[in-house]
């Protein structure tokens, strides 16, 4: 081997030998909040809820085959999912870039001019002829990535895709529970509308009631005026409760991306609010944790700030390759001919050497770690923070519902009771009247406290982060 070739192989093997990953290796720190065991604490601990997995697809727990299909078109068509699509697609493109960067690269040229080249660059006195000159050629060379820095750059990418992905699921989990939210005001609005007219036909035989009693001399104008008050009163909540239902349709229409004339059948008219069949399933602090996407992509962003923290790092160090070329260069009729041919092979190091510029961007992109590593404990005490909240408002919510029953259950026997005695000629017709309507006004609130159960229901499952588990 000549001695220049066999330098050359010393010296590449030297560098070979001598490979590291610049930057620090990412690993969460044992003291964030996503490690402590005292914040994550046990979900399960209340009757109404049980520590089982949450089901991947939590809104199926509903048994609602109408619910089951706006939720399969709201995926099928959401503007946020498909934007959550088409950023995570341009992550991973950028990935790819990434793992492109170092490796092999060849380039290739051909061309040719009408070229009049100046005698005095050659040193020549005379004038150099004009010539049609052609330059032909091809040059690939090899990056070694010898300090780790394009390792770390695919390591940050890679994690922004993840990232990317997460987010994603955050979209997905949030478009779900928008369509149950809606779904549910829809029947909630329908059911709560059908009562409203039946206090209204209620009051409508009062005022006429009063109106007898008054013709008759056994009443005044007083009582007349106040019960038209009150059937007023009633009449004027009707449009809420239109105006209810028709946002929830057209909230649905755009979660689903088509006009309300287009949705499923049966949904405009639904009447029942959805009904789980089970107690909630919650699972653990830690499955919790791993579970909720926004925690995986805030601890996704904290591990690719950390490779940046390499790739900065890598600055102060060369860039290293190795290349060949082979190319012909001369009068087009010469091309190809010894004379004209060319070819060159060796390594090449390239160093810009080290300002204090690059150690400040080193210093940035550690800064710039602990603010993901901030930013990831606050999502991971936030995530605690609203799924504790969300539970004990379901819980409230349930007892509240709880005590509404037993009031229903007893203004209904009693509007039974006076109804009877009323059929025995014991209660006057008014009192049978009041005594129906007070039970419809049980209704309405045990309907009221029914659709809060329902939306604590989704808010709890939107907390849990049911759906996408990786």
């Amino acid at each position: 081997m000549k001695p220049a070739l066999r330098l050359l192989a010393l010296s590449v093997g030297a560098l070979l030998s001598a490979c590291q990953v610049v930057g620090p290796d990412y690993q969460p720190p044992k003291d964030a909040a996503v490690n402590r065991a005292d914040l994550q604490g046990t979900l399960g601990n209340s009757a109404n809820v049980v520590s089982a997995p949450v089901p991947e697809h939590w809104w199926r727990l509903y048994q609602d085959r109408q619910l089951d299909e706006l939720v399969r078109q709201a995926l099928a068509s959401n503007t946020d999912l498909r934007i959550a699509a088409a950023n995570l697609q341009r992550s991973r493109y950028q990935s790819a870039e990434a793992e492109a960067a170092g490796g092999f690269h060849g380039s290739a040229k051909a061309g040719a001019q009408r070229l009049q080249e100046s005698g005095e660059a050659f040193l020549l006195a005379e004038k150099v002829p004009v010539a049609t000159v052609g330059d032909v050629g091809l040059t690939t060379s090899y990056q070694f990535d010898l300090f780790g820095t394009l390792q770390r750059g695919i390591e940050a990418a890679q994690a922004n895709v993840d990232a990317t992905q997460a987010a994603a699921d955050t979209a997905r989990i949030t478009v779900v529970a928008d369509v149950v939210r809606a779904y549910t005001q829809v029947c909630a609005a329908n059911e709560e509308l059908a009562i409203a007219h039946q206090s209204l036909d209620l009051q409508q035989q009062s005022v006429t009631l009063n109106q007898r009693l008054r013709d008759a001399g056994r009443g005044d104008q007083t009582q007349v005026t106040r019960s038209q008050t009150q059937f007023k009163s009633l009449r004027a909540e009707l449009p809420r409760y239109e105006a209810l239902r028709q946002s929830a349709l057209f909230r649905l229409s755009m979660l689903l991306a088509k006009p309300v004339a287009q949705l499923p059948a049966g949904v405009e008219n639904c009447a029942e609010l959805p009904h789980l069949a089970q107690v909630i399933p919650v699972g653990d602090g830690a499955a919790l944790l791993k579970r909720r996407p926004d925690v995986r992509q805030a601890e996704r962003h904290l591990h690719m700030a950390t490779a940046e923290i390499g790739v900065a790092t890598g600055e102060l160090y060369p860039d290293i390759s190795i290349g060949a070329s082979v190319a012909t260069i001369g009068f087009l009729d010469h091309l190809g001919k010894p004379a004209t041919n060319r070819w060159g092979f060796g390594p090449l190091i390239s160093w810009t050497v080290p300002s204090n510029g690059t150690r400040a961007r080193i210093h940035q992109a550690e800064a710039a770690s602990q603010v993901a590593l901030a930013r990831f404990d606050a999502v991971v005490l936030n995530a605690i923070r609203e799924t504790q909240t969300s539970m004990a408002q379901y819980t409230a919510l349930l007892d509240r519902r709880d005590a509404l029953v037993e009031a229903e259950q007893s203004a209904k026997e009693a509007a039974e009771q006076t109804h009877r005695f009323y059929q025995a000629g014991r209660e006057s017709f008014l009192a049978d009247l009041q005594a129906t309507r007070t039970y419809t006004q049980m209704r309405a609130q045990l309907a009221q406290a029914n659709t809060q159960v329902a939306m604590g229901q989704i808010d709890l499952f939107l907390a849990l982060g049911g759906g996408w588990q990786q």
